[in-house]
């Protein structure tokens, strides 16, 4: 009877440890943040964009991802797409302005490479940048994760 009661303690014990949720999201400090949780990584005078570990981890399992067309204009701050998941549909804001020179097609067949990847595979434009000054006004990867955690805290 001892030994039952042990296991089952052991059991819950670990069953308790899996069920807690990740205390926060990685953070990438190459790129750049915006306050609407899209990343940015620009090279040169282009950038890809994607939704930060952050924003897919609030969102659940992501199943739909709305692409731009290539060649379509994407404006700092407006929103160029939308990511559906199983809790909700959520606007993609660009963190930059510029025309869309990519889309991560893969996303139609995928898009659950949002989550299981958000900073590489999961990826979702690519822009030729038409300001790159816009940049210096998003966040780095120490003042994004300071935002998280305080916009947790509030929730």
């Amino acid at each position: 009877m001892a030994a039952r009661a042990l296991w089952a303690s052991r059991a819950a014990a670990c069953l308790r440890i899996s069920t807690f949720r990740r205390s926060f999201s990685s953070v990438l400090e190459d790129l750049k943040y915006a306050d609407t949780h899209e990343w940015t990584k620009v090279e040169g005078t282009s950038a890809t964009v994607g939704i930060t570990d952050h924003a897919q981890d609030h969102l659940g399992d992501v199943v739909y991802v709305e692409l731009p067309e290539v060649g379509a204009n994407v404006t700092k701050g407006n929103s160029f797409g939308a990511v559906e998941s199983v809790k909700a549909t959520s606007d993609i804001n660009s963190p930059v302005s510029g025309k869309v020179v990519e889309v991560n097609g893969k996303l139609s067949e995928s898009p659950g490479l949002v989550n299981g990847s958000p900073y590489e595979n999961g990826w979702i434009i690519k822009v030729e940048l038409s300001d790159p000054a816009e940049v210096n006004s998003l966040m780095d990867s120490e003042r994004y994760t300071k935002f998280c955690e305080e916009e947790d805290a509030k929730h």
